[in-house]
C-alpha cells in the first residue's frame, strides 16, 4: 500500500548517456524523501526509449524492484509540461522527459490515454507528486494515478487528466494534495507543500563552469590579509581549538558580555541548536526567506507555520499577520531572497514574552551602517541574532558564524553543540575579522554593493519583462518574469547560473534571485538575460 493514501507512484527520468546509477539513486531517494513515501511505494520507472536500456536507468529500476517504461519522443512530446526546458525540447523533442514520463506512466497505470477527456464512464489521469529535479545529468520527477470524473475536461477541474500535468500545491489540485501557499495572501500555514527546502544557490554551480549569480557570497574574497591568518593558524592544528579569543573577540564588537555569544560553524549550525535545544510547540516561520530553519524544526519533528509575505505588499513585514500564541518566530534582515531590509521597531514589535525571536542577519553587514540591525539589543525579551562570516568575507568553506542572544538562551544552545564545534582556522578568521580594519573594509564593501545593485537594478528596468522588488538593501535581488524557470534555463546555456526561486515558500517558478556582481559581469548577465528572453519568442 502506498504511502498517505497515494494509490500507485510512477518515476520519470532523463539522464545523460552513461550516467551512473548511484547518481539516478540518489536523485529518485531525494524525491522520494520529498514526497515522503518510501522504494516500495514506486510501480513504474519510466523515460525515453531510447535511453530505456541506459545502464544507469535499468540498474536504478533492478534496485527499485519495478519495470522500465519506455516512451517515444513523440509520446512525451504530446504531453503539456508545467516546468519546460529548451535543452530538453532540442534534443529530444519533449521540453521535459521526467515530468511528461512520469504522468505517462502513471495514466497508462489505471489504463488512461494521452489526451482528450475523460469518457462517459470516467478513467484515469496523471499528476505529478513532485516536479523535476535534477543534477548534472539526471533530471526525476514523480507522479500518481488520479481517477477522471466521466466527461470531465475542463482545465480547472479538480481531478485532472494526465494532460494538464498540475504539481501537487497548485491551484486546482486534488483535496489530498497540499493547499497552494501563494503570496497572494498573508496567513499562516502548516507546513505540507512539497518546496524542496534542502536546495541552496551552491547548487546551481556544482559540476558546471557557469558564471556564478546563484551564490551570494562576495567576490574576490577571502582577501590577502585574511587568508595570510587563515594559513598562520594550520601550524597549531596540533592542539584543539580554544574559542575563547574569538568569543571576546565578537563580544567586543557588538559591546555584549562574552556569555551572550555561541560561536558556530556558520549560520547554519544555529539553526539546528535552536530546533534541537530549546522547548517549542508552535513555531512560525516569516517567508519568503531562506529554508534552513523551517528545515532543521520539520527535521526533529516540529509542524512549523507559515506567514507569507505579499508581492504586493512588496513583502514587508507586518507584525500584526504572525499569530499570537507562536512562541518561536524567524525571520531574516535583510531577507534572502526577497533582499528587504525590514524596520528594526517592526521585527522587535514580534518580541512577546515566552517567545523566542530569531532574526537571520547573514546579510546585514552587506548593509551601508548595517541600519535596522538588532545585534547588540539586551532590550527585547526572547531574542537571538544569528550572523554569519560567510557572506562578505568569502567562508563558506570554512562555516563560521556565531549567535547573540540571553546567557541562558546561549548556555541552552551550546549544551546540544558537539565538542570543538568550530575548527581553529575558523576561529582565529572570526577573530581577525572583528578587528577595527576588518570591519572598515565590510563597510567600504557594503557601500560598493550598493552602487553595483543600483547599476544592475537600473538595467533590468530596460525589460518590461522583468519585475524587481522594490527597495533592494542585500547583495542580491529578486525579480519576476513569466516563464523564470525556462528563463533560468536559457541562461544557463548562455554561461550564468541564476538562483531559481520555486524552491522559496511563497514564490513560484516565475522568480529568480539574481547576485550583485561587477559592473562587467552585470552588463554581460543583460547581455545574456536579452538573449534568453528573445529565445523564447
Amino acid at each position: 500500500m502506498v504511502s498517505d493514501g497515494v494509490a500507485s507512484a510512477h518515476l520519470g527520468v532523463g539522464a545523460r548517456s552513461g550516467v551512473p546509477v548511484d547518481e539516478v539513486l540518489a536523485l529518485i531517494e531525494a524525491v522520494l524523501r520529498e514526497a515522503g513515501l518510501r522504494r516500495a511505494d514506486v510501480r513504474s520507472l519510466a523515460t525515453l526509449d531510447a535511453r530505456a536500456a541506459e545502464p544507469g536507468i535499468t540498474g536504478a529500476a533492478e534496485e527499485l524492484g519495478v519495470p522500465v517504461r519506455g516512451f517515444t519522443a513523440a509520446e512525451l512530446a504530446a504531453v503539456p509540461v508545467p516546468h519546460p526546458s529548451a535543452l530538453p525540447l532540442a534534443a529530444t523533442g519533449t521540453a521535459s522527459v521526467a515530468e511528461a514520463a512520469a504522468l505517462l506512466a502513471a495514466a497508462a497505470a489505471g489504463g488512461g490515454t494521452a489526451a482528450g477527456g475523460a469518457g462517459p464512464t470516467g478513467g484515469t489521469g496523471g499528476l505529478l507528486l513532485v516536479p523535476k529535479r535534477k543534477t548534472r545529468r539526471v533530471t526525476c520527477a514523480l507522479a500518481t494515478s488520479v481517477p477522471v470524473r466521466p466527461n470531465e475536461d475542463a482545465p480547472g477541474v479538480r481531478l485532472l487528466r494526465r494532460t494538464h500535468g498540475y504539481i501537487a500545491g497548485e491551484p486546482g489540485s486534488p483535496p489530498t494534495i497540499p493547499t497552494p501557499h501563494t503570496t497572494a495572501a498573508m496567513d499562516m500555514h502548516l507546513h505540507t507543500d512539497a518546496h524542496d527546502l534542502r536546495h541552496h544557490g551552491d547548487a546551481e554551480v556544482r559540476d558546471e563552469k557557469l558564471i556564478d549569480l546563484a551564490v551570494n557570497v562576495r567576490t574576490n574574497t577571502p582577501p590577502d590579509w585574511l587568508r595570510r591568518r587563515i594559513a598562520d593558524s594550520l601550524t597549531g592544528l596540533a592542539a584543539y581549538p580554544d574559542g575563547r579569543a574569538a568569543r571576546a573577540a565578537v563580544a567586543e564588537r557588538h559591546d555584549l558580555p562574552s556569555n551572550r555569544v555561541l560561536l558556530t560553524a556558520g549560520a547554519a549550525e544555529a539553526f539546528v541548536l535552536i530546533a534541537r535545544a530549546l522547548p517549542v510547540r508552535r513555531p512560525v516561520v516569516v517567508h519568503p526567506q531562506f529554508t534552513e530553519p523551517e528545515a532543521a524544526l520539520s527535521d526533529v519533528g516540529h509542524e512549523v507555520g507559515r506567514v507569507l509575505l505579499r508581492e504586493e505588499d512588496g513583502f514587508r513585514l507586518d507584525p500584526a499577520a504572525v499569530p499570537e500564541d507562536a512562541d518561536l518566530v524567524v525571520i531574516g534582515n535583510p531577507t534572502n531572497p526577497t533582499s528587504v531590509l525590514h524596520p528594526a521597531d517592526s521585527i522587535a514589535a514580534l518580541a512577546r514574552p515566552g517567545r523566542t525571536l530569531v532574526v537571520d542577519e547573514a546579510f546585514i553587514d552587506a548593509v551601508p551602517g548595517e541600519r535596522e540591525s538588532l545585534a547588540g539589543r539586551t532590550d527585547v525579551p526572547g531574542l537571538v541574532v544569528l550572523r554569519s562570516l560567510t557572506k562578505t568575507w568569502g567562508l563558506a568553506g570554512l562555516r563560521i558564524g556565531y549567535v547573540l542572544a540571553e546567557p541562558e538562551t546561549i548556555a541552552a544552545l551550546e549544551r546540544s553543540q558537539p565538542l570543538w564545534p568550530v575548527s581553529t582556522p575558523a576561529l582565529v578568521a572570526a577573530e581577525a575579522c572583528m578587528s577595527r580594519a576588518a570591519l572598515a573594509e565590510a563597510e567600504h564593501a557594503a557601500h560598493r554593493i550598493g552602487v553595483e545593485r543600483a547599476h544592475l537594478l537600473a538595467g533590468l528596468a530596460e525589460f518590461d519583462e522583468v519585475r524587481t522588488v522594490e527597495g533592494s538593501e542585500g547583495p542580491f535581488v529578486l525579480l519576476r518574469i513569466d516563464g523564470a524557470d525556462a528563463i533560468r534555463e536559457r541562461l544557463r546555456s548562455l554561461g550564468f547560473a541564476a538562483r531559481r526561486g520555486d524552491t522559496f515558500p511563497g514564490l513560484d517558478r516565475n522568480w529568480l534571485r539574481i547576485a550583485v556582481r561587477d559592473r562587467v559581469t552585470t552588463n554581460r548577465f543583460l547581455q545574456a538575460l536579452d538573449q534568453a528572453l528573445l529565445m523564447g519568442g
